[in-house]
């Protein structure tokens, strides 16, 4: 079957529909902008162009895989996080257009000069995004795949942050154990896990199936990274240094109520759509 530009995404955007799929018309141009090497403008300025065989066989395998469920950053391997190209793969979570709220509200908070701890890294979304937007900022980048880590370390290298990022293999904050002093840092961002155990088998099919369950495992109530982070993070940041970590939509209170508020001065904020989204909590200092 000989295609044009025009027929291929109608067809790709109809089977998408079929299969389920919300974001149809969208994933069949990004798809077959994959497949040419055109932008998804230069399909549409060649709309009656034919595609060669090779191209939509490339084509066709695409859709394929879009239509098993699998996500479209996995297929092309890279996602766009807040105006950054980002390389990715399974081993890591497709960065989310939410997380933005994190990284600009970090990016506000942070001296010119910033020491920042970025938890749970996986792509360096957020640790590459802070490096690139602050020039002043150095940032320890912790996560426990060493999978994840390569795939970071790529991102810095490519976003041209290698030398302020530097990536260490471990658990929560146990890395940095000798290697940074006590209250000697700026700010720490986490998106960890936060999705409830009982809650994983309800996930849509393109993230139970795909997307690292390391990366979405919360534990017991979804905040069980976060009750081990919080006194960790008493440690190592400076009295009125912040901290900034990602939750599920209905998760604020109950985030709160982690945070001693002797010791914290925490408010939830809530993304573009009203639900909770960011805890964002000062330092006041160390118990007396």
């Amino acid at each position: 079957m000989i295609l044009t530009v025009k027929s291929a995404l109608r067809q790709a955007r109809i089977q998408f529909e079929e299969a389920g799929i919300s974001s149809s018309a969208l994933d069949a141009e990004v798809l077959l902008s994959h497949a040419t090497g055109c932008d998804r403008a230069g399909l549409y300025s060649n709309w009656d162009r034919l595609l060669s065989g090779e191209e939509e066989v490339r084509f066709y395998e695409l859709t394929r895989r879009r239509r098993s469920g699998e996500p479209v950053a996995y297929i092309t391997g890279r996602k766009e996080f807040m105006g950054l190209d980002f390389m990715v793969n399974p081993s890591v979570l497709i960065p989310r257009p939410e997380t933005e709220l994190l990284v600009e509200n970090a990016l506000k908070l942070m001296p010119p000069a910033s020491t920042v701890v970025d938890v749970g890294t996986g792509s360096g979304a957020i640790s590459v995004s802070l490096a690139f937007y602050n020039p002043g900022a150095v940032v320890f980048a912790i996560d426990c795949s060493p999978e994840a880590l390569e795939v970071a370390r790529r991102n810095a290298v490519k976003n041209g942050v290698a030398d302020r990022v530097f990536f260490f293999e471990g658990s929560l904050l146990a890395p940095l154990d000798g290697l940074l002093r006590p209250g000697q840092v700026d700010q720490i961002t986490a998106n960890l896990p936060y999705i409830d155990s009982n809650d994983l088998p309800g996930l849509p099919r393109e993230v139970r199936l795909f997307e690292p369950l390391l990366a979405l495992d919360g534990g017991a109530e979804g905040l069980e990274h976060y009750r081990r982070l919080i006194p960790q993070a008493e440690i190592y940041l400076k009295q009125g240094g912040a901290l900034l970590f990602e939750i599920g939509f209905n998760q604020g209170r109950q985030a709160l109520n982690l945070l001693n508020p002797n010791l914290w001065q925490a408010a939830v904020i809530k993304d573009l759509t009203g639900l909770d989204r960011l805890v964002l909590a000062r330092y006041l200092g160390r118990e007396k």
